[in-house]
Parts: structure tokens; sequence; C-alpha cells
């Protein structure tokens, strides 16, 4: 075992992965990217359609860590200063003072972000890289830990602004986290819904406990042959021919973080092949962008880019 993952720190991994999944019923592959994105210091995108639980796994993973949630609708008329904030003039004081916007929380729940206009999106997507927001020539730091997860419906596209390439790279993992199983939602039915499970929620996970999970994500194991196996699939994306952009270089360090982070989540101080094959769709699909793109056609945007890189993954010889 490498000694420099701790097995408290997996278990303490451990012990929040369970907490959230108490709150949100859907499948486990959400809570297990959303932890990812933030021991990675990622952010995430959930591309589905209203009611499948976008909200509830962050407000359990927030109430998991002790740590507050905002959560802020976005609409065409959303102004970068509804985010960020703004200086108030103060009569009394004789001076700006800033009143800090809804980013200044340690998890951002941002729903339907393509609502928003272009200029609106750019300001939230660059404090995202920054963590800090400049407003009159003063930088304020966001929180830490600091995590966005940003909401988009796949299926509507009247009044909206589909994000770019450029800025979908900003986001560590996209996922669509689909509808629970019928067991499990059917036990939600039961039990009324997950605002009682919510309300239960207590913190697992120490601010010290999550600082240490995060920094143990650089220190998981992994084999050269496996960061061979990386490159390969990054390498690939940008020479197919069903692809007119691969992964780019912050893609391709995104993606190494994710399989380290991921292994964390699954109990390991060791990365494996498997982490790879878990984590490239969500990390890497949003990042390419395929020769044939174009509407929506019924398999959700990025159908073409999932394909395309799920044809990769079978392609590349997995390292034994």
């Amino acid at each position: 075992m490498n000694v420099a993952v701790r097995s408290d720190v997996l278990s303490a991994v451990g012990r929040l992965v369970a907490a959230v999944r108490t709150a949100y019923r859907g499948p486990a592959i959400g809570v297990e990217h959303a932890v990812v994105c933030l021991l990675s210091r990622g952010h995430l995108l959930i591309e589905d359609v209203p009611g499948v639980g976008k909200t509830t796994l962050a407000m359990a993973l927030g109430r998991s860590l002790g740590l507050g949630v905002q959560r802020l609708q976005f609409t065409p008329d959303t102004l970068p200063s509804d985010i960020l904030g703004l200086s108030i003039f103060n009569q009394q004081a004789q001076e700006f003072e800033f009143h800090p916007g809804p980013i200044f929380t340690p998890i951002l729940v941002a729903d339907e972000i393509n609502r928003a206009t272009p200029k609106t999106q750019a300001a939230l997507l660059e404090a995202m890289n920054e963590r800090a927001v400049t407003m009159d020539g003063q930088t304020r730091p966001l929180p830490e830990p600091f995590l966005v997860l940003a909401t988009q419906n796949p299926i509507e596209y009247l009044g909206t602004y589909p994000l770019p390439e450029s800025q979908l790279d900003r986001f560590l993992m996209r996922i669509s986290l689909g509808y629970p199983d019928p067991a499990e939602e059917r036990a939600l039915i039961r039990s009324g819904g997950a605002d009682r499970v919510l309300a239960g929620l207590t913190p697992v996970l120490a601010h010290d406990d999550l600082r240490a999970a995060q920094a143990a994500v650089e220190a998981v194991t992994v084999a050269e042959k496996l960061v061979d196996y990386v490159m390969a699939i990054v390498q690939r994306t940008r020479v197919s021919r069903e692809l007119v952009l691969g992964v780019s270089p912050r893609g391709a360090q995104g993606f190494f973080r994710a399989v380290q982070a991921h292994a964390l989540v699954a109990g390991r101080p060791f990365a494996t092949p498997d982490d790879v094959k878990q984590v490239a769709p969500a990390a890497l699909a949003h990042r390419v962008l395929a020769s044939s793109a174009g509407r929506y056609d019924g398999g959700g945007a990025g159908r073409r880019e999932r394909e395309a890189l799920q044809r990769i993954l079978d392609e590349v010889p997995v390292p034994l």
C-alpha cells in the first residue's frame, strides 16, 4: 500500500459516499462522480431532465460535509453581478461596499446554466477557473473547498445558449444521472421523498479530513503502464477521423486527476485500468467534438462524441 494514502483517508471517503447515498437514490455512479470532482477540485456539469435529483445530490453532499449550499436559477436576464456580487455606495461611510453574490459558497448549484447569456456564462466559468472574483480592481478568493454543480436540460433548446467547447472544457466532468432503479424509486415514494432524509443528515467529514482526502489524490499510485494507457486514449482522440476536436492538455490533466480520485472513491490507494474506463466517458466526452455533430436527434447532446469515445476505449489495448 502507498504509505502516503492513509487508511483513515480511504475510510473517510467511503463514509462520505455512503452518507450521500442515503439521501440520493439515483444511480450510484452519479454520487461517485460528484465526489471525484470534489476530491479533484473540479466542477461537475449534469445534463439531464428536471426532477431526477440533481439538487438533492448537491444538498446531500453539502450536508454530509457540513458545508453551505447555494442554488441559483439561471434565466436569460441573469447578469454577471447576480452571480459574482456588486459594489454599492454607502452614503454614511462615503465609500463603496462589496456585497458578495451567491458564488461565494462552498457548493453552488447553477440550475439551467445554458439559459444564461454567453456573457453571464463566461463570468461564472472564469470564477470557476480562477477560484476568485476580481471586481473594482480587487481580487477576492472563493471558499475552499469550492464546487460548482451546474445543470442543463438536454432536450430544451428554445431560449438557451449552449456552452461552447472552450467553456465546456472548464468542467472536469459532464454526466447524466438518469432515472433511479425501480426498487430505489419505490423506496423513495414510500418514504415521502428525500427531504426528510436530507434534514437528518449530519456531517461525516471534518474540514481537515476533506483537505487530507483532496491532498491524497495526488498521492494515489499510478503505474507507468497506466499513464501510457491514459495518454494513448488522449492521443487517439486527437487523430480520430470521427473527431474534429481532440482532448486538450488541460483535459488530459483533469482526466488523470479524475482517475486518481476514482481510485480513492473505490477504496484503493492505487489506480487500475477500471478507474480509467469508469471516468473516461464523463471526463472526456464533453472535451471532444464529433465531425458529424448536429442537432438533437433523440440521443441527447454529445451522443456522437460519447459513441466515438467508446469506440476509442474499445480499440486501445488495456495494460496487463
